[in-house]
């Protein structure tokens, strides 16, 4: 519905709030926590997924406006609020968030209890339960912890990230003198325990309940005369400076400078004392005034845990992911696949076992001369590192742009960027003031006495963990144009070659912003000439005012405009006069969506096959289109074309299933909890590429997909 009555001047009605919109992505995942459509034990990972987004948005936004504030910087927002405005704003509506999500832990807690997974306290176990219990706490928990007393002797201990403590006032049953104690509760220890016994149901105890019920043997010859329990979160965002010689140094020292980071929120459990929670802030360094109190349980994030329950019946049916057949008709041979037709794998639908396979196979082909890849992310043990080391050892030559300020992965990134270059690999790491966020790997193979280059583009890190969950987009070619530009980025991110243009692949930081607003621009053009005009955008973020300016006038004009926005989205949809043509949906469900798809129809409309379509790994932010090394890259291929344009884009806009409608008043509308489901589909449904040469392609205009 279109809203009748806004200022068009007021910069709050042209924008939404960009850490409110934040939060409210949050909301719409804690919501799936209360729905009773899950499985129970997917609607306790929803909760932890809540907490845990919940402690980043504190330690990165939150902390960037309190350094802001501190720093008596006083940045207008977009929307026209000052700093402390939205602290304000965002301090409410941060605490409504933290009491729903302890009263869901309540809820999901009586509805495990009812499924006979119980969450115990030790006072509701049996005598039996507790000699069990004590046996735990000696051989799998006493060891590990280090209980230190406040005294000139023995400092206030430093508290890690994340970390839980717990607080003592004990009194020595000698003398009767009173004296406090701390005794953080390390991050490597389970938050939950499982005591075994004789019984039906699983019965598990969380860390804190049984450092409290066994402190007599922490401190022997004193008693408990009262408790607490603190978390705290520290600012994480982190500084290096851009004139650093030895850039992964420099990292090196900033993440260890993280783990120091300034204390911007404490929360303690009900009751507290007022005598701890003094003590407590007396001695940790931070120049916050106030305690967030909570009832129920600190860091549910680590109710994760639960999750690992032997208990197939309170979660998703597995779902094992399809191997493409484009691949399987050629026996398995990457690129021999890729040579006859371009390919698009659709994650986590179809395996990521194919990004794998195919730098595997790249690893021990002798006819492969290099691989240049970029790393943002990856997972323990990575195949893709693995592959990229054996292909070294082989005598290729491999190159590796290792991205250090993929933020929470540094640590991980800098080790695998060692290990690669104790291989032989050359490793590089992109710049300094920009962040190499395209994902790219390129393979140089000789064939019949000439080179022939192979290329995969991704929208997702080469995580093989994430790909499991994550929905996002493989797209393999040997098409001579694409794969040269990719050569030509390579050279601007590894040496100082900056070609004055690109024919076909579009990157940023130099190119990217220019062509998405003259494709804009470009459909307005066509809707003002009486020309069908429309534009079809999925990504995870819409945060750039010149991008959402452009689309502003795009409406105006006539352009019908759908977007798939998953997560932070500034732009007011259905406003009188501003938006009233454009539509924004955003889709959460059981995978997190993570491609982006841009689509221009190109005086043509959508669906087309004459439309211009996108794929990549870049948001229409700020960062995206100026501080990173992005890439957009069309998609030609009439398969291809249709797989993405006819069945991804299309299946995606008529969800409904996992979709939230955006209003012109910045709230989220859930569509339905039934309906067509995008993600049943696709994992119902083989992908135009999944289906291999058995499938005639058919246009499916403006047709929701069916089950088949």
């Amino acid at each position: 519905m279109v809203v009748e009555q806004f200022d068009l001047s007021d910069p709050k009605t042209r924008y939404l709030n960009r850490e409110l919109s934040s939060i409210a992505f949050n909301e719409r995942v804690l919501h799936y926590a209360y729905d009773t459509k899950f499985p129970l034990l997917e609607r306790v990972r929803f909760l932890a997924i809540s907490s845990s987004n919940l402690d980043e948005f504190t330690m990165v936004r939150v902390a960037g406006l309190k350094d802001q504030a501190r720093n008596y910087i006083n940045k207008i927002s977009p929307d026209g609020r000052s700093v402390p405005e939205q602290l304000r704003v965002l301090s409410g509506t941060v605490r409504t968030i933290l009491q729903q999500q302890q009263q869901c832990w309540l809820q999901l807690k009586e509805e495990l209890a009812a499924e006979q997974i119980f969450v115990l306290h030790p006072s509701d176990l049996s005598a039996e339960q507790n000699a069990a219990l004590e046996m735990l706490f000696l051989s799998d928990i006493f060891p590990a912890l280090s209980p230190i007393a406040i005294d000139p002797a023995h400092p206030f201990p430093f508290l890690p990230n994340l970390g839980l403590v717990q607080l003592y006032t004990l009194k020595n049953q000698k003398t009767g003198t009173l004296l406090n104690s701390v005794l953080p509760l390390p991050n490597k220890l389970h938050r939950f325990y499982r005591i075994k016994h004789a019984g039906a149901g699983i019965h598990m105890v969380p860390l804190e309940d049984i450092t409290l019920r066994f402190a007599h043997l922490l401190f022997p010859g004193f008693s408990v005369e009262e408790s607490a329990l603190f978390r705290i979160v520290r600012d994480s965002d982190l500084e290096v400076s851009e004139d650093a010689e030895d850039l992964v140094q420099n990292y090196e020292h900033a993440v260890k400078r993280r783990r120091r980071g300034r204390i911007i929120r404490v929360k303690a459990l009900k009751p507290v004392s007022i005598a701890l929670t003094n003590f407590f802030m007396d001695h940790v360094e931070t120049d916050i005034q106030q305690v967030h109190e909570m009832e129920g349980m600190l860091g549910l994030c680590d109710l994760a845990e639960l999750c690992k329950i032997e208990r197939e019946d309170l979660k998703f049916p597995p779902y094992t992911a399809r191997f493409p057949e484009r691949i399987s008709e050629h026996s398995g041979d990457c690129f021999a696949a890729i040579a006859a037709k371009d390919i698009v794998v659709h994650h986590p639908y179809e395996s990521f076992d194919v990004v794998v396979q195919f730098l595997n196979q790249a690893a021990q082909d002798p006819d492969v001369v290099s691989i240049k890849q970029t790393l943002y992310r990856t997972s323990n043990d990575s195949p893709i590192v693995n592959a990229l080391i054996r292909a070294a050892e082989e005598g290729k030559s491999v190159t590796a742009l290792v991205e250090l300020r993929a933020r929470f992965d540094e640590e991980a990134n800098i080790r695998w960027a060692k290990n690669l270059e104790r291989a032989g690999v050359q490793v590089v790491y992109g710049f300094v003031h920009l962040k190499t966020h395209a994902k790219i790997s390129l393979v140089v193979r000789r064939e019949r006495e000439s080179l022939v280059s192979y290329v995969h583009f991704g929208t997702g890190n080469y995580h093989p963990i994430t790909a499991r969950i994550y929905t996002d987009l493989s797209y393999f070619t040997c098409n001579n144009v694409l794969t040269t530009e990719a050569h030509y980025l390579f050279n601007y991110i590894t040496g100082y070659g900056t070609p004055s243009h690109y024919h076909h692949l579009i990157p940023a930081p130099d190119h990217m912003r220019t062509s998405v607003l003259q494709m804009i621009h470009l459909e307005a053009e066509y809707a003002r000439a009486g020309k069908p005009a429309a534009i079809w955008a999925k990504m995870n973020a819409l945060v750039d005012q010149e991008i959402i300016e452009a689309l502003y006038v795009a409406s105006q004009a006539g352009v019908h405009i759908q977007l798939v926005v998953r997560g932070i989205c500034c732009l007011r949809p259905q406003v009188k006069g501003l938006s009233d043509h454009i539509h924004v949906k955003s889709i959460v469900g059981r995978f997190l969506e993570h491609a982006r798809i841009y689509c221009f129809g190109g005086g043509h409309g959508l669906p087309s096959p004459n439309a211009q379509v996108y794929i990549g790994s870049a948001d229409w932010m700020p960062r995206n289109l100026n501080g990173r090394v992005e890439v957009m890259v069309p998609i030609t291929n009439p398969t291809v074309h249709a797989q993405i344009l006819d069945q991804i884009m299309m299946a995606n806009l008529n969800d409904e299933a996992n979709s939230w409608l955006l209003r012109s008043d910045g709230t989220y509308h859930r569509v339905s909890r039934e309906g067509f489901s995008a993600h049943r589909y696709f994992m119902e449904n083989p992908s135009l590429s999944g289906r291999g040469s058995n499938l005639s392609v058919r246009r499916r205009k403006k047709r929701k997909p069916k089950s088949e």
